[in-house]
């Protein structure tokens, strides 16, 4: 094992070890109902971080740092906080949506897990595509930029060439939002909601592995590590 993959695993085990023990779990629960935007944009910078830099590792064999490191985690954050803000949206609208009986599941012994599946649904085919487009645009530009975003300055018909839009339909979109996603999503949203953004901020790492093994064998023409959660994830506070 690598330097970095001890480094890389040591992180995500005190995470984790974090919210498994009670006194530090309360505490980052407690600050999760009290500032859900804060919370969820921090759980983004470091977690889905984290999974682009899984991704890069898996598919390189090594670790690399990523042009404009720093703005990459800068615009995760505000993904994640962006998700911690329109997940009660969501929440509360595919609830309203299934009490006027224009989705099915109300009033059945899967009551709870329909409407798991609607909310996510409903996210995933809306906010989440929109948001993971957003995302890859600023990472093109992150890139073409060199990493100074401030003070060079790249075309709007040079941002569009640069990226890969085939994949992005085909594969993050096309792909990713109905086979992962929505499913993970779902699970996402059977969870209480102080867990819901550190849950899609997790599943930013498994996306990320997911397509940098597809990238290593060929089969998928990965763009976007994680930035499906893009709702993305999903996140609840």
């Amino acid at each position: 094992m690598k330097l970095g993959d001890f480094l890389w695993s040591a992180v995500l085990a005190l995470v984790i070890g974090l919210f498994a023990l009670p006194a530090t779990r309360d505490v980052l629960i407690a600050w999760t109902r009290t500032y859900p935007l804060v919370m969820g944009f921090s759980k983004f910078v470091l977690l889905a971080t984290m999974g682009e830099l899984l991704c890069l590792r898996m598919r390189a064999g090594e670790w690399i740092k990523p042009v404009g490191l720093g703005w990459r985690m800068l615009v995760w954050g505000v993904i994640g906080a962006a998700i911690a803000f329109m997940f009660p949206v969501f929440n509360a609208g595919a609830r309203a949506v299934m009490d006027q009986g224009l989705l099915p599941g109300k009033g059945t012994p899967l009551q709870t897990l329909a409407t798991a599946f609607w909310i996510s649904t409903v996210m995933n085919v809306t906010f989440g595509p929109s948001m993971m487009c957003a995302h890859r645009i600023s990472e093109a530009y992150i890139e073409l930029c060199g990493g100074h975003p401030l003070t060079r300055r790249v075309s709007f018909n040079e941002l569009i060439a640069h990226i890969n839009w085939q994949s992005f339909f085909g594969f993050v979109i096309g792909k990713t939002v109905p086979f992962f996603w929505i499913p993970a999503h779902t699970v996402t949203f059977l969870a209480p909601p102080e867990y819901r953004v550190l849950i899609a901020a997790f599943l930013s790492i498994v996306l990320g592995a997911l397509l940098a093994y597809g990238a290593k064998r060929g089969t998928t023409h990965a763009t976007e590590p994680a930035a499906a959660a893009k709702v993305e994830s999903a996140s609840a506070s």
